[in-house]
């Protein structure tokens, strides 16, 4: 039977590639205030392993989950910070991988003009202009797309826009929101990696790997053999966390 799609197989233990430390972090959803404090703990956590010649790992990762704007008050401070402002620790020692999550989207879909514009300003996107120092209340869309457009910088726009759906390190598989079951890889709906829910997180087959995936709140991580969700409500909860992965091991390092 297709491995992605039987159930009854036994699940691998997932590693990262020997040398390799990844931090991955769940939405950030505005909360720059939480991002910022979440950076220094991870630099923290990273300096302190330094062996007596100052080296660390030879490769160390920050993998941004998506949802990265919306909801919470700063959405401009944290494109900011991850654009531009990102701390020389990481800047100089880590590959920085930017996952794509819904709102990401939905922002791109209202600045190319799309229909559903009043999709994003219903779902966080009004904070979002807000943080830009754009008020969108009685105001016409094409009104705020125009002024939404002017005042967006280009490195903020730049990020966005290199986002990418999915990353593959060793027996991990990083995407905002998750896989549709029984689907190859090659075959997922973008839609599905940046959308999906309930068909996935109450899937028990084995994709093959572990997926680590933001998109849907819980008050604590949430563990599963196929999958581990990080995203715990930073913009509500004043909680934002990070995995951390390394060889076999699994921790967490929140706000």
């Amino acid at each position: 039977m297709n491995q992605a799609t039987d159930p009854n197989l036994s699940y691998r233990t997932p590693s990262v590639p020997d040398g390799a430390r990844v931090y991955a972090v769940g939405d950030v959803h505005g909360r720059a205030d939480l991002l910022g404090k979440l950076l220094q703990k991870i630099i923290a956590d990273f300096e302190k392993t330094k062996d007596k010649n100052g080296a660390n790992f030879s490769k160390n990762v920050l993998v941004m989950l998506g949802d990265l704007v919306d909801r919470g008050p700063d959405s401009r401070g944290v494109l900011e910070l991850l654009s531009t402002n990102m701390p020389e620790e990481i800047r100089k020692n880590f590959e920085v991988i930017m996952l794509r999550g819904n709102h990401e989207v939905m922002m791109m879909d209202f600045i190319r003009g799309r229909e559903d514009a009043y999709d994003w300003l219903g779902n966080g996107g009004m904070e979002a202009l807000e943080s830009y120092d754009i008020d969108p209340h009685g105001r016409e869309v094409d009104d705020l797309r125009a002024e939404f457009k002017k005042k967006l910088p280009k490195s903020h726009l730049d990020l966005v826009r290199a986002t990418k759906l999915r990353q593959r390190i060793g027996g991990y598989m990083f995407v905002h929101a998750g896989l549709r079951p029984g689907v190859t890889l090659k075959n997922q709906n973008p839609d599905d990696l940046v959308w999906i829910r309930h068909s996935f997180l109450d899937s028990k087959v084995d994709f093959g790997f572990v997926v680590v995936h933001g998109h849907s709140i819980r008050r604590e991580p949430e563990i599963r053999p196929n999958r581990i969700g990080i995203d715990t409500g930073a913009w509500m909860s004043e909680r934002l966390t990070a995995l951390v992965l390394e060889g076999e091991s699994q921790r967490f390092i929140t706000t």
